[in-house]
């Protein structure tokens, strides 16, 4: 019985490093143009359009995909003639797939987060506080990706995307950083707007040592349009409510500030699984979906015949 209880763990611990190379893989394939970091330039080719899933700037000299984000407040541009429906096609397919499980395994920036808070440091636990604070991200999401480039269009014609060009951390440090170092052109140029966005990065890179993926909880509006798919994503995890006991471990042990799995503020990754002593928390991939899209169908059927049923009476 402990040689299997040993396993277990030892089994268990080996998905998080798997979840730890699905990340570094990812950001490796996001970023394949190798040669931009060296000539400072901005890949164009033909794949270039297609978004990734995670924040990844489209302005990274190795970027071979969009930015979803950077996608949808430029696609903005273009609200007076047409929907973006491309964009939002995109975010809602990612979010049905996958919900926030992006922000665990397919995030560059989610990963450099994780590695910054591995430095030996004082650490700052979730608490009531920072619950409250986590909805700072949907603030963000309203007013820097929506509010202020439809400001900015309605006012210039123009569709600023505020979020990037004022915040995003992800692309200073991907794109911004690499580009003026390796351009003497753009070091002549760069003046106050450069200067606030290094010291925002500086200020989400140190708080990162200290507070668990700082910018993932607090600012990121990406996770927060993923985090409005979380419940009913089809793959990532599942209680199994047979053998739940409803003790609390996985919440308590994890980072983020969840109050159950599957939350506005679950990454969906798994790692709660390794104190889970019952064996609870299950992986539910490509195919384990089927049967939970089947379990949806039968709840709306029953739904829809429970409408009819008062509508006859």
């Amino acid at each position: 019985m402990g040689k299997f209880n040993k396993l277990d763990k030892l089994g268990k611990k080996l998905k998080i490093y798997r979840r730890k190379m699905i990340q570094l893989f990812s950001a490796v394939l996001f970023n394949l143009n190798f040669k931009g970091f060296v000539e400072g330039n901005i890949y164009k080719g033909r794949i270039k359009g297609v978004c990734v899933p995670g924040l990844n700037c489209y302005s990274c000299p190795g970027a071979v995909g969009a930015c979803p984000l950077g996608s949808l407040q430029s696609s903005l541009s273009e609200l007076k003639f047409k929907l973006p429906l491309y964009i939002l096609g995109t975010l809602i397919v990612f979010g049905i797939l996958l919900g926030r499980a992006v922000c665990a395994f397919l995030c560059p920036f989610g990963l450099i987060q994780e590695l910054l808070h591995k430095i030996p440091s004082p650490k700052v636990k979730k608490n009531k506080r920072t619950r409250r604070f986590s909805y700072l991200k949907y603030v963000i999401l309203f007013l820097f990706v929506f509010a202020l480039p439809i400001y900015y269009l309605i006012r210039t014609g123009v569709a600023v995307p505020a979020f990037c060009k004022f915040i995003c951390p992800a692309g200073t440090l991907e794109g911004g950083i690499p580009l003026v170092a390796a351009n003497t052109d753009l070091q002549s140029i760069i003046g106050g707007l450069f200067t606030w966005k290094i010291a925002v990065l500086i200020a989400v890179v140190a708080l990162s040592v200290f507070v668990y993926r700082f910018f993932c909880r607090f600012l990121c509006p990406l996770g927060a349009i993923y985090s409005f798919f979380n419940k009913h994503a089809m793959i990532g995890i599942e209680v199994d409510v047979t053998k739940c006991t409803k003790c609390d471990k996985c919440v308590k042990f994890c980072k983020m500030d969840t109050r159950h799995i599957n939350d506005r503020e679950c990454l969906r990754c798994g790692d709660c699984r390794q104190v889970c002593n019952n064996n609870a928390i299950m992986t539910r991939d490509v195919v384990g979906a089927v049967p939970y899209i089947n379990k949806l169908k039968s709840k709306l059927k029953l739904k829809l015949k429970g409408k009819n049923h008062e509508e006859e009476i």
